[in-house]
């Protein structure tokens, strides 16, 4: 395992859950020495299948979540805890992403290989465009007006121009495409290819790319997570439950941590300096990000195969859809205890 900067003492602690109430509302949790409270969970509707990416929009206070399993995006307001509206015929929808400065989210439908555009305002869908062979992760480049589609399948990713909301290229990878991101401070977009262990760097001014790094140590590197400030990347393993810690001004690895099983996405809440890495399993793992230095603060099972999280800065509460928790679709909403 590579040496990290700094490692807290792990601490291995569980979540326990009584069962739900019948009529949905929240039940009592017992936390151990992981930094979380349950504050609420909320029924989400629909059918108990499964949830993928969700994506908030902090303006208009509404997270939006791919109900994969219901081919539907949920609309969900963060202030007044509900469900205010949801998009349909959007097949077997991966990924979602909200772009607040252009009033639209951007959902990755996967059983149609398509990406489709959905007005915030009247959750309308407004535009649909082809993709490669399994869209997934999403990413946008403000200053180049493109959106970056990872296929995963189809080892590309494909280009859009939100300007006219158009198709414009494919840009092969040469292995199946992992999650997708935009660093602020390069300006590039950057793609993990989980069946290569590289991370490959890609310019939107020309849609080349510009590098592929080795990632030692990874294995089906699926998950990816920027923080621009501290010039880290976080890349979650799924093949072998590990979170690899990337240095962006060296392009090399500088620490390594066991995670919960199959890590999927990641969460980060840079007012706290808080990591959160949501598994298939249900485990999610946290971590402190320093200058400097990352520790891990333990894991902790939030719920049945919670591999989903989205972090609300402004109230730092985090946001856990559930697909069938006594019975129903639950959105478990925590927030650190300390």
């Amino acid at each position: 395992m590579l040496r990290a900067f700094a490692v807290a003492a792990l601490a291995i602690v569980a979540f326990a859950f009584v069962s739900t109430r019948t009529n949905g509302t929240a039940e009592a949790v017992q936390t151990s020495n992981l930094p979380l409270q349950k504050v609420a969970d909320v029924p989400l509707g629909g059918g108990t299948t499964r949830f993928d990416y969700e994506s908030l929009d902090p303006s208009r206070h509404l997270l939006f979540i791919a109900h994969l399993g219901d081919s539907e995006v949920v609309a969900f307001n963060t202030e007044m805890s509900r469900v205010v509206g949801r998009v349909a015929n959007v097949s077997s929808v991966h990924g979602v992403l909200a772009i607040p400065e252009l009033g639209r989210v951007y959902a990755s439908a996967t059983g149609a290989n398509e990406v489709v555009a959905i007005d915030m305002a009247t959750l309308g869908i407004t535009a649909r465009m082809p993709t490669g062979a399994y869209p997934d992760g999403m990413a946008y480049a403000p200053e180049a007006h493109k959106l970056y589609v990872s296929d995963e399948t189809g080892g590309t990713v494909t280009v859009i121009d939100v300007r006219s909301n158009t198709r414009i290229a494919s840009i092969p990878l040469g292995g199946e495409a992992g999650n997708t991101q935009y660093d602020t401070v390069s300006k590039h977009i950057f793609v993990n290819v989980q069946t290569r262990n590289q991370l490959v760097e890609i310019d939107p001014v020309r849609d080349q790319i510009v590098a592929r790094i080795d990632v030692p140590g990874a294995r089906g590197n699926h998950g990816l997570l920027i923080d621009a400030d501290q010039r880290l990347a976080f890349i979650a393993c799924e093949g072998n439950d590990r979170l690899i810690v990337f240095d962006m001004r060296t392009m090399r690895v500088v620490s390594s941590f066991e995670v919960g099983k199959d890590p999927d996405v990641l969460a980060y809440d840079p007012s706290l300096h808080l990591l959160y890495v949501a598994g298939e399993a249900g485990v999610v793992s946290m971590f402190r990000v320093g200058a400097g230095a990352v520790s891990k603060l333990g894991d902790g099972h939030v719920g049945p195969n919670a591999h989903v999280v989205a972090v609300d800065v402004e109230t730092q509460r985090s946001y856990f859809p559930l697909k069938s928790f006594g019975g129903q679709t639950m959105l478990r909403i925590l927030k650190p205890s300390h």
